[in-house]
């Protein structure tokens, strides 16, 4: 065989050899293609269809709710409706709008998912008169007994991601948001297979003529697959996972799945550490107004914010703002989605953007650190930060800005009076007397932030707000003393383990001798009440103590007796309860209901009562307790709040002026507060120059009903003179409640019935 076709055989063979080389590599490559394809498909799929959306847990307050009679003035229902995110148009005709006249107000309330009931919103007219609300009445006359209004969202527990949103399904999505989407991110997108390579040219071209970005060239199904499972890098390997993913993502799910996926998704705009995500919060953040509510030109603005949620940001920069939505509204124009004309009104519209958004989670900080603490002892954090759920809380917001208000001020004014008076802080504990419900509570002074919740967590001495504990220990012994019987006002000396002595004293230095017992917790007498507590052993007291209040541990030493006993504002709250409600104790509760993201309820919080102290024992101890606020310590309540009497409330001060405490209440309001320093330096202040004086201040807002004092069965007020019964019908006599059939010894004739007597008893 001649050499030039063995040269020739070898050449074809290399050459097949080549071949065979690049198919096996196409092969290969294309097999390796195929499975990261597929591997892309699934992970598609699985991430899409098993997404769990990050909801945060949204905290509300209580409902407002309004019925004739109600003491409540035109200007604080209007302030509700604000915070609540209502607009003021000429004619309430849609959810979310108000009305306002001299006396009327007419108010379109909105549909919500209360605990209880799935209320429907309704047009309502308010009359207002001198005393509150007059009439309420419905589109037709017929009156409306009672109107609940939405509760405000006062906080939220997101998650670790810090992201937020406001789930938004198909059928709430308003169909001008879906068109101004299209007109702008991607006219094609009922056509499209998820990439659009007619877009990709055409917006090119058209931001070169406009020297701006004017158009993207990807799809909203391009920027969804961005948004759920990519990075923000540019490269263009992601650019090519993000097309095969958009098409496998259209393959496998139809468009009203993927529009509401990235409705729900895209990113808007920051609070704080926390990201907006979808136009659900969108529209709360901007307008405070659900995104039902928006119209055609707000929808416009939100939308326009795609593009860039910080450059377009209508609060940091508005112009920018309104060319971007008026450019959203002429393309929506220009592609037949509104008249030409329509989208020329709504461009002279302004943003009608809030100047903040409709909560913030700094407004009331100590109670959501209050709810937070309790819904963690009963749901894993990641349900509270992830699911959605909605906690429904007792939290009244007028009572907490009232509340909030008071401690401010009065610290103000407190801080002008003297040198020792700086730096001042406080804490506030308002209930309700029947339900144990907190409806507010100030865990600092001007609450702005999330700081130290001194309700929560200042546990100080109490001084003598414990000392109600120690003549409620006496009183539940009627055969050894009743609210008349004498103790001694003298010297105590107690030798010490340690070989010194503890020598209390009055505050004011004296000694008083022998007085009645109503009188020594009037005035808060130091020594009667250490004498009284020896009487009745130490370890009686701490008991008592003890079953108030679940949980303390109150070591048996005397001291205690004069309040060396630490508390927070809360567990003062808590012991004061039992007094109020007849020796019955309700655990103080800031839930009411918590329910999941689609409105099934999975916690309710009913009212929980034991009787923990004797009724009628606990009766005379709040008989006492109004002693000290009308002839006592607290006296100057009675001179601010004389329509509301009577009152009961007892002061506390301790060691060197260092807490100054008042826990008081009326037949529905209980309210406890602490004026203190953090350093724990001396404030100048007594219980009553201090706490009490911000307990006033939030009784004058908030008007407590007054005690009706109706005695329980085996009570009995008896009028009495030196110690002894008198004629019931006696003016000159003073009248006592007393526990049968322990009434007092011995008889005395009526003072006002023997002139001589009279006589002898003025003068001498």
């Amino acid at each position: 065989m001649s050499k030039p076709k063995r040269r020739q055989r070898k050449k074809n063979a290399r050459r097949t050899s080549r071949l065979g080389l690049w198919l096996s590599l196409v092969i290969a490559f294309g097999a390796i293609a195929a499975v990261y394809v597929l591997w892309l498909d699934y992970q598609v799929r699985t991430a899409f269809e098993g997404k769990r959306w990050a909801v945060p847990a949204r905290v509300y307050a209580r409902p407002l709710e309004l019925y004739v009679g109600q003491d409540l003035t035109r200007d604080a229902l209007l302030a509700e409706l604000r915070a609540l995110g209502y607009e003021r148009v000429q004619r309430a005709d849609e959810p979310g709008e108000y009305a306002v006249s001299a006396t009327r107000v007419g108010l379109h309330s909105r549909n919500f998912s209360f605990p209880d009931a799935v209320e429907q919103g309704r047009y309502a007219l308010l009359q207002f008169d001198a005393g509150g609300i007059s009439s309420i009445s419905a589109t037709g006359g017929e009156t409306i007994p009672v109107l609940r209004l939405e509760p405000q969202v006062i906080g939220k527990i997101y998650p670790e991601h810090h992201e937020d949103r406001i789930l938004v399904r198909g059928e709430q999505i308003p169909q001008p948001l879906v068109d101004a989407l299209i007109a702008v991110e991607d006219r094609n997108f009922y056509s499209h297979h998820g990439i659009d390579p007619l877009a990709i040219v055409r917006a090119a071209w058209v931001n070169l003529l406009a020297g701006d970005i004017r158009q993207g060239g990807s799809t909203l199904t391009q920027q969804l697959v961005k948004n759920f499972y990519l990075t923000q890098d540019r490269s263009l390997w992601r650019k090519f996972n993000e097309a095969i993913m958009a098409l496998s993502l259209e393959l496998h799910y139809d468009k009203q799945a993927i529009l509401e996926a990235y409705i729900n998704e895209v990113y808007l705009g920051q609070q704080g550490n926390n990201a907006i995500h979808g136009f659900g919060l969108a529209a709360e953040f901007y307008f405070r107004r659900p995104l039902t509510e928006l119209r055609t030109d707000q929808l416009a603005m939100l939308v326009g914010l795609v593009r860039g949620a910080s450059y377009y940001n209508p609060r940091r920069h508005p112009e920018r703002a309104r060319e971007r939505r008026d450019l959203v509204l002429r393309l929506m124009a220009e592609q037949d989605f509104i008249e030409p004309a329509v989208a020329e009104r709504l461009q002279g519209k302004p943003l009608g953007v809030s100047d903040a958004p409709g909560w913030t989670s700094d407004r009331y900080p100590a109670f959501v650190d209050l709810v937070r603490r309790q819904l963690h002892r009963e749901y894993a954090s990641d349900d509270l930060q992830n699911a959605g759920l909605r906690i429904f809380t007792t939290m009244d917001p007028v009572a907490q800005r009232r509340a909030d208000a008071a401690l401010a001020q009065r610290l103000d004014a407190l801080e002008q009076v003297g040198e020792r008076s700086r730096d001042l802080q406080g804490a506030v504990v308002l209930t309700s007397v029947d339900t144990g419900e907190i409806t507010a509570l100030i865990g600092q002074r001007g609450e702005q932030g999330a700081g130290f919740n001194r309700a929560l967590d200042a546990n100080r001495p109490v001084g003598s707000l414990i000392k109600p504990a120690v003549y409620l220990t006496a009183l539940m012994q009627p055969q050894r003393y009743s609210v008349i019987t004498p103790i001694e006002d003298a010297p105590v000396r107690l030798p010490q383990p340690d070989g010194s002595e503890w020598v209390p004293d009055n505050y004011d230095r004296e000694l008083h001798g022998e007085v009645p017992l109503y009188l020594a917790l009037a005035n808060s007498y130091n020594l009667a009440t250490v004498n009284l507590g020896l009487e009745l052993g130490v370890e009686n007291v701490a008991d008592t103590i003890e079953t108030l209040l679940p949980g303390l541990s109150v070591p048996a030493y005397p001291s205690i007796m004069l309040g060396s006993v630490d508390m927070s504002p809360v567990q003062v709250a808590q012991m004061y309860q039992v007094f109020a409600a007849g020796g019955f104790r309700t655990p103080l509760k800031s839930i009411v209901a918590v329910m999941d993201s689609e409105g099934e309820s999975l916690s309710r919080y009913s009212l929980s009562v034991d009787q923990v102290a004797p009724l009628k024992a606990s009766y005379l101890t709040t008989f006492l307790l109004t002693q000290v606020i009308e002839r006592g310590t607290a006296q100057s309540a009675r001179a601010r709040l004389p329509n509301l009497m009577p009152l009961a409330g007892k002061t506390g001060t301790t060691n060197d002026l260092r807490d100054s405490w008042f826990a008081g209440y009326g037949s529905d309001k209980l309210a406890v507060v602490w004026v203190g320093r953090d350093d724990n330096r001396p404030t100048g202040l007594t219980g009553s120059s201090g706490a009490l004086q911000v307990w006033i201040d939030l009784m004058l807002a908030e008007s407590p009903q007054p005690l009706t004092l109706t005695p329980p069965a085996g009570v009995r007020w008896q009028k009495v003179i030196d110690g002894k019964r008198t004629d019931d019908d006696c003016k000159g006599a003073s009248a006592f409640p007393f526990i049968e059939p322990h009434l007092p010894e011995g008889f005395e004739p009526c003072h006002e019935s023997n002139p001589v007597k009279r006589f002898f008893d003025r003068f001498f």
